[in-house]
């Protein structure tokens, strides 16, 4: 069929990339490539024609990417922030000191921070490296230098902790923290507001709240955005949108290996956390089929003798909201009246409120329940140093990553913790899986563990960034191009921003007939 359809248009497709690109980067021509991908006559023209059909896959995304953040980027000047303004005074004042890898993304920052460039940049460390605590330093800078700062995270139980997290350091300093979420009174939102335009308040911390016309800053000189992939650029840029040019300091947890970072992030210089502070332990992680359920429970029930608590983790279930529902409510049924009766057992999930939700979280931080039933509503997270174990029931159905983002939320605290991976399924990836899951507790070599097993589509959830999936490229095997491309799509961009010119016409079309309603990063 294939053969019948190749001497249909024999000669006849219409060529994809200018002929400049094709000439200077030794690429066969796309009738070249398409016969020789099907029906090569020795390996050689495979490879050659495989080559072309990926650079062309991987240059149109690159450019794409690239016109879609020359929109959000503004040549103006940015904030010049004062030298006399110095991180080491809240350093000093902090009750633990700070790791090698804190330090010189901070010096990194400070940096940034102190020319006329605006910064632009991302943080990356995995959970628990002490993310909060550099954001911290970095609004420090901006307050004593006359700014104020925004800091917008994903969920209200999230914004309230590095409210706590501020006021403990910063009361001392004369630094105001406020906080900002969508379920306070509407007098006391007025009146926060108010505050806010007067200039009275330094830091305000919040959730999507913040993006509200009604949130008006009298001097905005530094927005941190928590958890980047919740907020799309165009989030990012109503945000900054309330300042004259302020530095961004964007953090995520989820650990993208570097290579791709620079090439997804391309707007953004890149900081990595990559060690842990000295007093998190290392969580040991076991992975078991369903039919050891009995031990397993028995384990828990050891820890929550101790005084500990746990948290049981229920999967989506294909993206179907009443069945995960279910799950979670079944498990708790079951555990509350069946497993541990003498135990206070909570479940949360994402449809609750977001009021019931917090009271939960609280009395589970409090102390005051021992099992915690949930959906993935926890991974971006609350500290509860008590709680020591985590039960993740059908984990075959979590990406790596995410698996690492909630195994994060145990191992806080003083004490040894565990996680415990119930799976079924007897495939090979499956198992390969779960191995990398118990052999390593590195978010960077799990990220290229899960990119190498499932494929970039999976990985970055393709929903998510609105990235097409690709028809050749496979973004682990192929990143030689893709970094050889990228410096092709730099140039071109750099030397005709909007592909105007006759010679990129193609080019535009390419992007157009790819892209076009659909990236949305």
């Amino acid at each position: 069929m294939i053969d019948n359809a190749l001497n249909e248009v024999k000669g006849n497709l219409e060529e994809t990339l200018p002929k400049y690109i094709i000439e200077q980067y030794n690429l066969q021509d796309i009738n070249t490539a398409i016969q020789n991908i099907h029906f090569p006559n020795e390996f050689k023209d495979f490879d050659k024609a495989r080559y072309r059909l990926v650079f062309e896959e991987l240059l149109s995304m690159q450019l794409a990417l690239l016109q879609l953040k020359n929109r959000y980027i503004n040549d103006e000047k940015g904030i010049a922030f004062s030298k006399d303004a110095k991180m080491s005074d809240i350093i000093n004042k902090l009750p633990f000191k700070l790791t090698k890898a804190q330090l010189r993304v901070l010096e990194e920052i400070d940096t940034n921070m102190e020319s006329d460039k605006s910064m632009n940049r991302l943080l990356q460390g995995d959970v628990g490296s002490g993310k909060t605590v550099v954001a911290m330093c970095a609004a420090y800078k901006a307050v004593k230098s006359g700014y104020q700062v925004a800091i917008m995270a994903p969920t209200a139980i999230l914004a309230t902790q590095h409210v706590e997290n501020f006021k403990k350091t910063l009361d001392d300093l004369e630094i105001k923290c406020e906080l900002l979420i969508s379920s306070m009174t509407k007098k006391k939102k007025e009146e926060l507001l108010q505050r806010l335009e007067n200039g009275e308040i330094d830091i305000l911390i919040g959730t999507h709240a913040l993006l509200q016309e009604n949130v008006t800053f009298k001097n905005l000189g530094l927005v941190v955005t928590d958890e980047q992939h919740r907020f799309g650029v165009k989030q990012r840029t109503t945000i900054v949108e309330k300042g004259q040019n302020p530095d961004v300091l964007v953090m995520t947890a989820t650990p993208i290996p570097r290579t791709l970072a620079l090439i997804l992030y391309g707007d953004l210089d890149i900081s990595i956390i990559d060690e842990l502070p000295p007093n998190r332990k290392k969580i040991e992680t076991f992975a078991v089929s369903k039919k050891i359920e009995d031990r397993v429970n028995s384990f828990v029930r050891k820890q929550l003798e101790q005084g500990r608590q746990a948290y049981i983790v229920c999967p989506l279930v294909e993206e179907n909201e009443e069945l995960d529902l279910k799950s979670v409510e079944v498990l708790y049924e079951k555990y509350k009246k069946e497993v541990f009766p003498e135990y206070k057992v909570e479940f949360i999930h994402g449809k609750m409120k977001q009021k019931d939700k917090d009271e939960i979280m609280q009395n589970f931080k409090n102390g005051n329940v021992n099992i915690l039933i949930s959906t993935t509503v926890i991974e971006v997270g609350v500290d509860v140093p008590n709680s020591s174990i985590m039960v993740i029931e059908d984990a075959e159905r979590f990406g790596l990553a995410q698996l690492h983002q909630l195994r994060g939320r145990v191992g806080r605290g003083e004490y040894e913790s565990y996680c415990i991976l119930k799976y079924e399924g007897k495939g090979e990836v499956v198992r390969k899986r779960m191995k990398v899951m118990c052999e390593t507790n590195d978010g960077f070599v799990i990220s290229e563990k899960d990119l190498e097993l499932r494929g970039a589509g999976d990985f970055f959830g393709t929903m998510q960034h609105g990235l097409p999936e690709f028809k050749i490229a496979n973004l682990f095997e192929d990143m030689p191009i893709l970094k050889s491309v990228q410096s092709v799509a730099l140039k071109i961009i750099s030397d005709d921003e909007k592909l105007q010119k006759d010679k990129n016409k193609i080019l535009k079309q390419l992007i157009e007939d790819k892209f076009t309603n659909r990236i949305e990063i």
